[in-house]
């Protein structure tokens, strides 16, 4: 079994799961967490089983605000050589919500999760999660979250429920509980018929539930999930969608990083846009929809002389207080329609162009783009906002220092461990 070949030494522990990164690899052999246990012993807590462990005694710290909120954040701030990461940056993430931090690359959301999650310290600014201090209790943090990266860190060679098995064992689970916990979270995150397969033959959808359902071995509180469907077809990202609303549903409290506009909407009961480090806005989907147009209907014409005709349809339809654009050269008239009445519009819109005889070239329902959002909110856009911040992508894999502005990691899991040091 290789979880007892890995359980002989930390040291070969470290080499064999290669970005599984429940070490802080740039540490000489930490000390695996030897808190928390899984849903059997449990209380039912909003739904879903939590371990008495994350329940109970500690969670009498925890302030009135703490108890609305899961994740409080003011003024965090981070700096990475003359790159400013972080420059005040503030969070309230309601309990038991799906909370989006929606910007480009570099805007700040993956070194708001490290320092959230205790695998960065913050150079200014205050930050409390499961109404714990995450830099005066950073253990107590780590045994209320769980983290999954921008990469799935799992292990190719072994089964399905291998990996589940090993994720218990290596959070100190007795071998007959980690085999029912994995069961548990098989059949949670559809991966039953999987089970006794390798990673490596699985989808990108089916390796990156595999990788949340690791992340809830111990049922955690508040789960982060950085760019979650980072190089997913649209499937994978579909089938990684519905296991979020899944946990969300259960009471788990997630916060997730993304620069696609799409998944924040679907996914999120509050959205904040952060650029250049900075809280930009705050809404729900809905309202930062009203306050950048939301979706749009547009029309092309086959002769300019349909153009009034056009101008007069999309008008009827378009929300109250919008005006038709046009755009003469293509041919094309648009407008904002009424949030959640998108193929109503488009319907009316048609019918009537019908009805009129005009000649239509093409028609449908176009959302906001993330650099029209960040053009409205911010006035540039995202490309603007990664060439100032001078780089792409992202920069280093650990957790510390480095030239980049934002640290990308490679599959992270390791918040839940005591390896970080404190």
């Amino acid at each position: 079994m290789v979880i007892a070949i890995l359980s002989r030494s930390v040291k070969s522990l470290a080499k064999i799961c290669v970005g599984c990164t429940l070490f802080h690899v740039s540490t000489a052999y930490p000390v695996l967490s030897t808190t928390g246990t899984v849903p059997g012993s449990a209380t039912e807590t909003r739904g879903r089983s939590v371990s008495s462990d994350f329940s109970g005694a500690s969670e009498s710290a925890e302030t009135a605000e703490s108890a609305e909120f899961s994740v409080l954040a003011e003024g965090l701030r981070k700096t990475y050589g003359e790159k400013r990461a972080l420059d005040g940056l503030d969070l309230a993430v309601p309990r038991g919500s799906v909370y989006g931090l929606l910007g480009p690359n570099g805007a700040g959301k993956t070194t708001a999760v490290r320092i959230l999650s205790t695998l960065v310290r913050l150079d200014g600014g205050s930050a409390r999660v499961g109404g714990h201090d995450v830099t005066r209790e950073p253990r107590k943090v780590r045994r209320r979250i769980g983290l999954t990266g921008q990469h799935a860190a799992v292990d190719e060679i072994i089964t399905a429920r291998q990996n589940l098995e090993m994720f218990g064992r290596l959070f100190h689970l007795g071998a007959a509980r980690a085999r029912r916990r994995a069961d548990e979270l098989l059949e949670q995150f559809s991966l039953t018929e999987a089970a006794e397969k390798q990673p490596k033959d699985f989808s990108g959808g089916m390796r990156r539930r595999l990788d949340l359902a690791s992340s809830m071995i111990l049922a955690p509180q508040v789960l982060f999930l950085d760019e979650p469907t980072t190089g997913l077809d649209p499937r994978g990202r579909s089938e990684v969608w519905d296991a979020v609303r899944s946990l969300a549903e259960g009471g788990t409290t997630v916060l997730l990083t993304t620069h696609y506009l799409d998944e924040a909407d679907k996914l999120s009961d509050r959205i904040a846009v952060i650029d250049r480090g900075r809280t930009v806005t705050e809404d729900t989907p809905a309202g930062l929809k009203r306050a950048i147009g939301g979706d749009r209907v547009e029309v092309v014409v086959g002769e300019r002389f349909e153009i009034p005709a056009a101008v007069r349809a999309v008008g009827r339809a378009a929300a109250e207080g919008a005006a038709p654009e046009t755009e003469e050269q293509e041919l094309r008239v648009h407008a904002p329609v009424p949030v959640g009445g998108g193929v109503a519009a488009l319907t009316e819109v048609a019918r009537t162009l019908q009805e009129e005889g005009v000649t239509v070239e093409d028609i449908g329902l176009r959302r906001p783009t993330l650099d029209e959002v960040f053009l409205k909110l911010t006035g540039h856009t995202t490309a603007e906002s990664e060439e100032d911040r001078g780089h792409g992508s992202g920069g280093g894999h650990g957790s510390g220092g480095g030239s980049g502005g934002e640290h990308k990691d490679e599959g992270t899991r390791g918040a839940t461990r005591e390896g970080v040091s404190a």
